[in-house]
Parts: C-alpha cells; structure tokens; sequence
C-alpha cells in the first residue's frame, strides 16, 4: 500500500485575522486549509483573547493546537517546517532570522516586509537557503497572470509606459503596486527611483496618511522603460488601476484587474478600437491564499523559489523607502541598490505590538 506523504506541520505567528474559517484576505489559516499537505500545529500571538479564538476555530480543522506567548520558545519546541509571520513588519526581520536558525524549511511573510532597507538586507542573506514567499498576492491571481502572458507575447508589442493609479500610500500597500507594475512589465530589473511624498502636514498627529503617506513617482528599469505610480485615479470600491502602453495598442486594467479593455492599432496612425479583455476571475474569497500556499509547498519539496521570493521582496520594498529618499532630495533620482539602508519607516501598526 502507498504511504500517505507527511503534511507539513505549520506553526503562525500573528494571527489575529485568522480567528474565522471563512477564506478571506490575510487569512492565511484559512489558505492553509485548503492545501491537504498542511498541519497547522502551533500559533504564537501576544493577545490571550486572540490565542483562544484561534484554537476555538481551528482545533476542530487540526486538532490539538498548541499556543504561545513566546515566539522562539515556540520554534525551539514545535521545529515547524513551515512557518507563517503575519506580526507587524517591526517584528519580520528578527523573526525570519530566528525561523532560519531553528530549521524551518520555508517561509511566508505578510507585507510590509521591513522597517528598514537595512532589515529588508538581513531578511535577503538569511533566506539565501530557505525559499521565502512574500505574501503580494497579485502574482498568484489568474487574472493579472494572464494579462502578463498577453504581454510577454505581445498581444500590444514592447511596452512604451505604464501607470499605475490609486496608490493609497508608500509603503504598507505600495509593495502591492511596485510589485504588480515590475510583474506586468516582465520583472526587469529597476535601476532607478525618483518621487515625492504628499504633504501630510495638516494631517492629525494619529492619521494613518501621515504615518504612511502616499505619493507620486516614477521606477526606471533596465530596458529604459519607466514606470509611473500616482495616488489619483483612486475610487470608492476600486483598487489598482492601470494603463499599459505599447508599440501597437494599450491595456487598461480597471478595479484590480476586475474590469478590463484592450485598444489595438488599426490602419492609420491613431485608428483602432477598444474591446473588452475577457481574463479568468479566481473563485471564493482569496482564490490566491490556496495558491501561494501550494506555491511554498512546491518549492519547499521540490528545492526551487517562490514566485514572491526574496529578489521580487526586495524590489517591491525598497521601491517605496526610495521614493521617501528622492523626496528627502526634492526628487532627485536615487540609483539602485539606494545607498542610504537605515531610513526607519514603520508604517501602520498591525498586531502583536
């Protein structure tokens, strides 16, 4: 008889949006349970309350969950395979250093991923081995994965310009924008940063804009294509949205990828016409949770990277700190790796204070 292969036992850190079954965004343990090769085994959270309606929901999934208050002591007594940091990003680096050193064999990082550039270097050196997934869940969704095919076989040619629009701030969302934006363009290296802040000053010393403000700016690659991200172009309901240039037509993604059209040359110079784009749409409340989940399953078993791994981790991350830096400089261009790796931007907080 064939043997069952063993599941990955999982241990989370940070689990305080994960306390319902239903799937959902950041709800990680729901993504775990949709994988079979999962074992969610422990969890560590700060907050009692929160530890206890963790087990409540999922115990009756897993089994005995053991809880702690204690994240090393957790790794030392648990030795997960996999394990999952949704803490707030002034938590990530000691934590993935320390999942590193206790042996785990792969590891999913909630976003933000850094405070620092300086830390976003630590996270790099210590996943050299151990395949990082960095949870910008763009990558996994049908609908923006099929729109990159199209563009890798020139359904509009080479690419001239791009815009992304409705960025709502720097650093604790914009990874999802820069990542997105170097997916699209075929993720060639970005060479160069310019931008600048918005003025918070008349914000409340509490306000969310001012502890992560939004801004306007502009990503060199290394083909010299630019990219360029503006917080306008934002409405109520919608997300991302894009347009995509090329040497014979233009994209435009509307409400993340939920609405879009393609405009192809036709005759003269200026002809053409506007279709619908009919792309794939993901099925139930997170179709990418299941996805990366598989994805690091994958790569812990077969010894290959993610597809958010630790080079598209650092692009998408320092994106945002190089944008604050240029601004620093009235938006002077900052070349690529940026020097300055100490700028400390924490952005909002997120749990396990």
């Amino acid at each position: 008889m064939e043997r069952k292969p063993e599941r990955l036992r999982v241990a989370i850190a940070g689990c305080h949006r994960m306390l319902k079954p239903d799937p959902g965004s950041h709800n990680f343990a729901a993504a775990f349970n949709a994988v079979p090769q999962i074992q969610v085994v422990a969890v560590f959270d700060r907050g009692a309350d929160t530890r206890a309606q963790f087990r409540g929901c999922w115990e009756e999934v897993w089994g005995p969950i053991s809880a702690y208050d204690d994240y090393e002591q957790m790794l030392e007594r648990e030795a997960p395979d996999l394990v999952c940091i949704a803490t707030r990003q002034t938590q990530h680096a000691d934590q993935i250093e320390q999942a590193v050193q206790a042996g785990v064999r792969g590891i999913l990082c909630d976003k933000p991923l850094a405070t620092s550039l300086e830390e976003a270097d630590r996270i790099g050196a210590a996943c050299q081995e151990v395949p990082l997934l960095f949870a910008l869940d763009r990558r996994w969704l049908e609908g923006y994965r099929e729109v990159c095919q199209l563009i890798a076989a020139g359904a509009i040619g080479p690419l001239t310009s791009m815009v992304a629009y409705g960025l709502p701030n720097l650093i604790n969302h914009g990874c999802h924008w820069y990542d997105a934006m170097l997916a699209l363009a075929g993720d060639l290296e970005p060479v160069w940063v310019s931008g600048l802040v918005d003025d918070v000053a008349g914000e409340r010393a509490d306000s969310r804009r001012r502890l992560d403000p939004s801004g306007r700016g502009q990503i060199g690659l290394a083909d010299g294509l630019v990219l360029y991200l503006t917080p306008d172009g934002a409405h109520q309901g919608a997300n991302m949205n894009f347009e995509i240039s090329g040497e014979k037509g233009r994209l435009f993604l509307f409400d993340d990828a939920r609405e879009n059209f393609i405009w192809l040359e036709e005759g003269p110079p200026g002809a053409g016409r506007m279709q619908p784009l009919e792309i794939a749409a993901g099925k139930g409340g997170w179709p990418a949770g299941a996805a990366m989940v598989r994805d690091l399953v994958e790569a812990v078993q077969t010894g290959r990277r993610t597809s958010c791994d630790v080079e598209q981790a650092r692009r998408a991350t320092e994106i945002g700190f190089a944008i604050h830096l240029s601004s620093q400089q009235r938006g002077a261009r900052i070349d690529l790796p940026a020097v300055e790796r100490g700028l400390y931007l924490q952005s909002f907080p997120w749990g396990n204070e």
